[in-house]
């Protein structure tokens, strides 16, 4: 019983940082078909921006004068906010190049760029040089570092072990994240547009979807995700140039693991590895469950290629012929 309830608790932290990692990365992904491998720079952004509010790093913004918890959840939501804006700006110039073909267009008379939409390798190596950028961007300007916050709240005590309450309720946050997701999805007319846009892009517009806009509203979403994961992490983490690498090679096995179901995928996956890092963790230590939910992922991969979601989804079927 104790066994149990310890590696329960164990699993609350591995769960919340994966989920909380992936989903941004996840939707960016299956609906735009784009390799973010400056996922990880985007939650940089999301600390820092927490780091600088909290502590009355920018003199615009007030937060400082907030009493305790409210001084920090309004630097988190900032944060977010920021980030958005951030990938927003990203979205514009570099995923979809319409402010460098807008510019060209009237210089040149042609477009230069070709948007990254639906490809992989080339989304990848931009972003990948994005994320260069921003890691040294930031450390020039910053430095090495930058102060912490506190961590709010106390630990639980259970038996002879405990947890800091933190993050257990960051285990709820992101199952929050999930249902707000779903919620999103299905009952928005964003929702709406982006799973019509998924199914056929084509079609879509011809229906009168705006995809530019939806792959606009999409990238600001998946960005203000990643940037409330960092926002959500500051209290637990250094804040440091480069943070954001903690983050990305889980985020990026959750998202292939799990498939193209942004929810559906990312609870699976998120469950799952959790559980494998969690029970190899506690027994052969840290890096063998590092090593052993990479094993784990590399035969899911091979297995079903498709992801989790695409098994729950032919299970689904079946049910439904059957019946």
């Amino acid at each position: 019983m104790a066994i149990g309830l310890d590696l329960l608790v164990q699993f609350f932290p591995n769960f919340a940082s994966i989920v909380l990692a992936a989903t941004g990365l996840a939707i960016i992904f299956g609906i735009m078909g784009v390799i973010n491998l400056a996922h990880g720079e985007f939650i940089m952004v999301g600390a820092f921006s927490t780091s600088l509010a909290y502590n009355g790093g920018i003199p615009f913004l007030p937060i400082d004068a907030l009493p305790g918890l409210s001084r920090l959840i309004g630097a988190m939501l900032f944060a977010a906010l920021v980030t958005a804006l951030f990938g927003l700006l990203v979205e514009r110039t570099i995923i979809s190049g319409a402010v460098p073909n807008w510019i060209s267009e009237r210089t040149l008379g042609r477009p230069v760029v070709t948007p990254l939409y639906d490809r992989l390798l080339d989304s990848m190596v931009a972003t990948w040089g994005l994320s260069l950028i921003m890691v040294q961007t930031f450390r020039n300007v910053f430095g090495n570092s930058l102060s912490g916050v506190p961590i709010p709240f106390g630990e639980l005590s259970y038996g002879n072990s405990s947890i800091g309450l933190y993050q257990v309720l960051l285990a709820g946050v992101a199952a929050f994240v999930l249902i707000a997701l779903y919620l999103v999805f299905v009952r928005t007319d964003y929702g709406m547009r982006a799973r019509a846009t998924i199914q056929n892009e084509s079609m879509a517009q011809s229906l009168g979807v705006n995809t530019e806009r939806t792959y606009m509203a999409t990238f600001a979403l998946g960005s203000g995700l990643a940037g409330l994961t960092g926002a959500l992490y500051t209290p637990l983490l250094s804040i440091e140039p480069g943070l954001g690498s903690v983050f990305l090679v889980d985020a990026f096995v959750a998202v292939v693991v799990g498939g193209s179901s942004v929810v559906v995928g990312t609870l699976l996956s998120g469950g799952l590895l959790g559980i494998v890092d969690t029970l190899f963790s506690n027994v052969y230590g840290t890096f063998a469950g590092r090593i052993a939910l990479l094993i784990v992922a590399i035969v899911l991969i091979r297995f079903i290629p498709q992801g989790l979601s695409s098994l729950v989804e032919r299970l689904r079927e079946r049910r439904l012929e059957v019946d």
